[in-house]
């Protein structure tokens, strides 16, 4: 509306340099309606109104503005008359495919249209009956072939719409299915902690890239004591609860954000310790094992406790040595059934012979 606006004072500014005086002053007062018409629909859609309001607006100054183009023809008069009533056709199929309004209201502007151009052709002098009525209905056909289109474009427009919303849907629907998919395959359903196989994942990533370790690697091998005495003594669903405790446990007494605890089967948990050295990694170990035993959750059928306990294979890695996953697992498992050898409920760093290991116990003590 603002650009109609500044044509029709342009419009009219080069009336007034380039036609007849008397016809250029006479184009004056109905040219002096678009503007105003222009400007009322302009605010008034500014703002978020009823609709009721903004189409009413719309069509109330679409009429008033064909019919002030019709006027300003009229008052020309001669040949300008019939020019503007083209013009006048012109500016209201601009509107019907401009405005993204309800259809009733595109069918008022097209209405208002054809109207105002029967009224103002059978007016004109210059034209007889005949060939007033012939123009009309080649207009009209014109008129209605564009309202058509109009409703294609608009029908075609929503289902595009609706198109893209669907697949908008569906996409987030799987983007949300796959971020599930992918936390089920790293989690371990009964535990909440990461799985065997993204730990395998984590550790190959480690072995391979060697130059992103500022240190050691170490990896603890944990196994409840006794499970199967507890299983058999208090039954599955007891076992599956002590299961779930013992690994928070194990991730409340790890700290550090870089390490990570899995389930690695049955009643055996890993955590893996980067950057983390051997005598740091055997005290760590022995926190957890502590803080399991303090816990005091029941197992009578134990032969080490009448609690539950809990075994400790440590091994580490120093970051350019060359390790893989493979190797530092079976390390820390050999570590873990010399503890179970030894007694079970205790912590044995791969490697170390047995002072080096209560020297090591000392100073966690």
């Amino acid at each position: 509306m603002v650009w109609v606006i500044v044509l029709d004072v342009l419009t009219l500014s080069m009336n007034l340099l380039l036609l007849p005086q008397a016809q250029a002053v006479a184009m004056l007062a109905p040219g002096a309606l678009i503007p105003l018409a222009a400007l009322t629909i302009h605010l008034i859609w500014r703002e978020r109104r009823p609709a009721w309001l903004l189409g009413g607006a719309l069509g109330a100054g679409m009429f008033l503005i064909l019919l002030a183009v019709c006027w300003m023809g009229a008052a020309a008069g001669g040949p300008w008359q019939e020019r503007y009533l083209y013009v006048m056709v012109f500016v209201g199929i601009a509107g019907i495919t401009t405005f993204s309004v309800p259809m009733s209201i595109i069918l008022g502007i097209a209405t208002s249209c054809l109207a105002l151009y029967l009224m103002f052709l059978l007016r004109n002098p210059l034209i007889g009956l005949s060939e007033a009525i012939a123009a009309f209905f080649f207009f009209a056909c014109g008129v209605v072939a564009v309202v058509f289109a109009r409703q294609t474009m608009s029908v075609l427009a929503k289902k595009a719409f609706l198109l893209e919303l669907r697949d908008g849907a569906r996409l987030t629907a799987l983007t949300e299915a796959n971020k599930q998919l992918d936390h089920l395959a790293k989690v371990d359903p009964l535990t909440g902690v990461a799985n065997r196989r993204w730990m395998t994942e984590l550790l190959n990533s480690l072995a391979g890239h060697p130059d992103k370790l500022r240190g050691n690697t170490s990896l603890l091998m944990c196994d409840i004591d006794c499970f199967k005495a507890l299983n058999d003594q208090l039954g599955h669903a007891q076992g599956d609860r002590c299961l779930v405790k013992v690994a928070a446990m194990i991730e409340r007494s790890v700290r550090s954000r870089t390490n990570h605890v899995a389930r690695y089967g049955g009643e055996e948990f890993l955590v893996i310790l980067p950057d983390t050295t051997a005598e740091q990694a055997f005290l760590i170990a022995e926190q957890i094992r502590e803080n399991i035993a303090g816990a005091a959750l029941p197992n009578p059928g134990s032969n080490v406790a009448p609690i539950v306990t809990i075994s400790i294979g440590v091994a580490t890695r120093k970051g350019n040595e060359g390790w893989t996953a493979d190797r530092l697992q079976v390390e820390a498992d050999i570590a873990l059934y010399r503890a179970k050898r030894e007694g079970r409920n205790r912590t044995v760093l791969f490697g170390a012979p047995e002072p080096a290991r209560k020297v090591i116990a000392e100073g966690a003590a």
